[in-house]
């Protein structure tokens, strides 16, 4: 009796302590409070863009397209596709909206605020939506962007600033904090936007010497880019998408940070100019200016993204989850499934369900990151215990190596630069194709808001996969089982066949981290 009356006490105490403690960091740290009431005004996209430059160029090209069709073009080469961002927002007139979960202060990424910046010069409408991810700390450089009369700057899901802002909004608000904004798009004049898996940094565009990813966007004109326009108007007058004042730490005079900024990047970017890379690059929007457009395949597309807010409320909305239209999209496979995805983490009715394609006569391949590649070692220790069910089931899967090529990073990566897949797309009977930023992970099914686009193009889903078969034995591993069943990796190197019976190329600290991760309760957050 004397333990049943005592323990509720201690319970008590512990809860006392514990909010003790919670407040005592709070006023220790000072952190910033979020105000989510903070007023906002609306604003929409400019749909009514017909008197543009880009508008005149889209009609003549869609003169003889199908009913519903947009035209689209999958940009892999990392240069070509910052040349086409740097190009449309030399050639925007009206509108620019863009988002990305990453926007990184390096080379490429001053570059890309430069373009925004000077854009916004002409008179050019700029919004600017990003997730507080990677930047926060950076709340003086857009603050000084967002001073400009034609550039505005929304962030998603902010963290509380201060000493312990990070810690306290983990330990206070770890639900919304968890959940990021990893959709991406870039729209210019609702006529043309960008889609696909790249963040804006060096490492996405062939620029960073020590790291090179492989990785895919898809160009699309038409009604295509007013849905995107669509798309971005959800995210960009969410509750959660908040301005600088909400939030940041905030300079005394935004306007001279604004000045600071522009000699910055003056100063920077001159030092650019004269690079291999920054001619390049040049002379891919050159190349990119002066095409007809008639690469762009006219096909029936669906655009998908996540609502703002996935999997916290009900209700009714352009679409509240990704995951039915690509659940749907596989579920009609007839031959053939080839996943790429840099993370690869499925719960076990996932991996049930790709070996029940596989029962019914699909090919299933699923081509991701080997352990060596991988930029997240934890995220690849989660997905090793699937590898041995997969194989059992019939599934091919095969892992990319360090070493492999990866087009528009010959210039800049240096030799020995890690190769790393960023590629998040799929095929499906070689007849549709899905290009976005959804990884097969559990982040992507249950957490972070996606985007991406469902393309019915046989002519670019075989091209697509016609690589694919042509290259892969050169840049992956192929896993199988051996007379044990043991796991094991299949290379060539020169046409010489090496087996491996552990993880290629990896180091021990890789692996220790890998094998660490499949302890720990995290499997929902990666």
């Amino acid at each position: 009796m004397r333990e049943k009356k005592t323990l509720p006490k201690r319970n008590e105490q512990g809860k006392a302590i514990l909010v003790s403690l919670l407040v005592a960091l709070a006023l220790s740290a000072g952190c910033a409070s979020i105000d989510f009431d903070h007023p906002r005004v609306a604003s929409t996209a400019v749909l009514d863009t017909s008197d543009t430059y880009l508008a005149r160029s889209v009609a003549t090209l869609s003169e003889s397209a199908c009913d519903g069709c947009s035209g689209f073009y999958p940009i892999g080469n990392g240069i070509n596709a910052f040349g086409a961002r740097l190009l449309l927002a030399e050639r925007a007139e009206r509108t620019i909206d863009t988002q990305y979960y990453l926007v990184k202060p390096d080379k490429t990424g001053l570059a890309f605020l430069d373009a925004l910046l000077r854009a916004a010069d002409r008179g050019v409408r700029v919004r600017l939506l990003v997730d507080d991810m990677f930047v926060i700390g950076k709340d003086h450089g857009m603050a000084a962007l967002d001073a400009h009369p034609n550039l505005e700057i929304r962030v998603v899901n902010p963290f509380r600033r201060g000493k312990a802002g990070l810690l306290w909004s983990g330990l206070t608000d770890f639900s919304r904090v968890t959940r990021r904004m990893h959709a991406k798009s870039f729209t210019v004049d609702s006529q043309v936007t960008i889609l696909g898996g790249r963040n804006i940094a060096d490492e996405y565009f062939g620029a960073n010497e020590d790291a090179r990813f492989n990785d895919l966007d898809v160009a699309g004109i038409g009604s295509v880019a007013r849905d995107a326009s669509l798309m971005f108007d959800t995210y960009w007058n969410h509750e959660t998408a908040l301005p600088l004042p909400a939030f940041a730490d905030m300079p005394a005079d935004p306007a001279s940070e604004l000045e600071g900024l522009r000699i910055h990047l003056a100063s920077v970017l001159g030092d650019m100019g004269e690079t291999q890379y920054a001619r390049a690059v040049k002379d891919a929007v050159l190349g990119l200016a002066d095409g007809d457009g008639r690469h762009y395949q006219w096909v029936p597309y669906r655009l998908v993204y996540d609502s703002p807010d996935k999997h916290t409320r009900s209700g009714d909305g352009p679409a509240l989850s990704i995951n039915a239209p690509l659940v749907d999209a596989f579920s009609v496979a007839q031959h053939e499934a080839i996943i790429l995805t840099p993370y690869f983490v499925l719960g076990k009715e996932a991996i049930e369900g790709l070996g029940r394609l596989q029962e019914r006569g699909v090919a299933v391949t699923v081509i991701t990151n080997s352990l060596a590649a991988n930029n997240h070692s934890v995220v690849h220790g989660d997905y090793a215990p699937s590898r041995k069910p997969l194989l059992e089931s019939g599934v091919r899967i095969y892992e990319m190596r360090p070493d492999a090529g990866v087009a528009g990073a010959e210039i800049a990566a240096a030799g020995d630069a890690k190769a790393t897949l960023h590629t998040k797309a799929f095929i499906v009977d070689r007849k549709t194709s899905f290009i976005g930023s959804f990884n097969f992970n559990q982040r992507s099914i249950n957490r972070d808001s996606e985007s991406g686009v469902l393309i019915a193009s046989e002519e670019i889903s075989q091209e697509f996969a016609e690589s694919i078969d042509k290259h892969l034995q050169d840049v992956a591993w192929e896993l199988f089982l051996d007379e044990k069943g043991r796991l094991r990796w299949r290379g060539y190197d020169d046409g010489r066949e090496t087996i491996y019976t552990k993880d290629p190329e990896s180091t021990w600290r890789q692996r220790l981290v890998a094998t660490l991760a499949r302890i720990l309760p995290i499997k929902s957050q990666l």
